[in-house]
């Protein structure tokens, strides 16, 4: 059992960086703010803001 509680948070902003007319695909941008260290980095993929978050939480 854990003695102590430790919380890290993140906000995630998604923001529309290109569409394809003939299909209607979407490409966003995703800027991810670590809240405890007010640390931001932006991202062209979920995937690799998914990575970057990730990482963080493992160190913790």
């Amino acid at each position: 059992m854990m003695g102590v509680q430790q919380v890290t948070s993140f906000v995630l902003r998604f923001q529309l960086a290109d569409m394809e007319n003939e299909t209607g695909k979407k490409y966003w941008r995703v800027k991810v703010t670590h809240v405890q260290e007010e640390k931001e980095a932006l991202f062209p993929s979920i995937d690799e803001a998914m990575a970057y978050i990730k990482g963080i939480v493992e160190e913790c």
